[in-house]
């Protein structure tokens, strides 16, 4: 097998366990979502300061604690990424997959925009046509339920935000991640004293069912990750973005079909827009740039 099929082996499982993550949580969903960020969070920096040993990339990790700018915007993805997996365990609680589904979709068209003002990066006509649908989606969900889909786009701003942060520091995803973990991990710790203060935590011992699967907390962060890794070293940009929908799609079709979350005509018209919009956002990258060129250039020219 070829590296680069390979590479599309390993997106392919992490994209996919990133999909069926909604049912790891839905198996604690008993468990208050704060509890269980809590948890993803000790334990990830577990499981992470194992591989960064065992991988040897502890060198990174001490590199990074000297330079003072970095753990700065270290410390603003660690709130942007916790701010992202509460978010997230919580639409899953709240029986909200699908909405949580849709904020993954928005997030490709999010990062173009932040693209445009934070780095004056030009949207070509693909582009523009992509953002023009997704805001019809937004914009239906308004009208439709009265009320902004909040779920979503806290989503879709906190990864885009995360993305768009960790872009500018240029670091290897597990290095980053283990730092951002144990940035966030003493307010974690003090959480989880609190809670066992107030009688409040799930996590028990001698372990139980729940004290187990609530380890697993960790594992779910880590081994997508690790996957997606390899994946990144092999693949292009291109196919790797184009894999990237088969997250929110498991997610979406678990919450519909699964779950059996109300999926009406006017949520149908939501997601027909943001599915329409991702097309466009996909030929854009498919496209060779110098045919993209002659397309805004024609656009200009008419």
């Amino acid at each position: 097998m070829s590296e680069e099929k390979k590479g599309v082996v390993y997106a392919i499982l992490a994209f996919v366990f990133w999909g069926l993550v909604p049912i790891y949580f839905k198996a604690v969903k008993s468990v208050a979502p704060t509890e269980i960020l809590v948890h993803r969070i000790f334990w990830s920096v577990i499981f992470l300061t194992i591989l960064m040993i065992s991988t040897k990339q502890m060198s990174i990790f001490k590199n990074i604690l000297r330079d003072r700018k970095k753990l700065k915007i270290l410390f603003l993805t660690s709130i942007l990424i916790s701010t992202n997996w509460l978010v997230f365990i919580w639409a899953i609680s709240n029986n909200k997959i699908t909405e949580a589904s849709l904020g993954y979709y928005i997030n490709p068209i999010v990062n173009v925009i932040l693209g445009m003002f934070f780095f004056n990066e030009k949207p070509t006509k693909f582009q523009k046509i992509a953002i023009f649908f997704a805001t019809l989606a937004i914009i239906n969900e308004i009208i439709s339920f009265g009320s902004i889909p909040l779920v979503s786009i806290t989503l879709a701003l906190s990864f885009g935000f995360y993305g768009m942060l960790r872009k500018k520091i240029s670091l290897p995803s597990m290095a980053g991640l283990y730092i951002e973990t144990l940035i966030i991990s003493p307010f974690a710790l003090i959480y989880f004293i609190y809670l066992v203060y107030t009688s409040q935590n799930a996590f028990v011992l001698p372990l139980n069912y729940i004290s187990i699967l609530l380890i697993c907390a960790g594992l779910i962060t880590v081994i997508p990750l690790l996957w997606f890794n390899a994946a990144a070293t092999r693949v292009s940009l291109v196919k790797l973005g184009f894999l990237q929908y088969f997250g929110p799609t498991i997610a979406f079709l678990l919450g519909v079909f699964v779950y059996h979350e109300p999926f009406n005509s006017e949520k149908l018209v939501t997601f027909s827009l943001i599915w329409v919009a991702l097309i466009f956002f996909t030929l854009d990258s498919r496209y060779p740039k110098n045919v993209r060129k002659n397309c805004n250039n024609s656009a200009k020219s008419s």
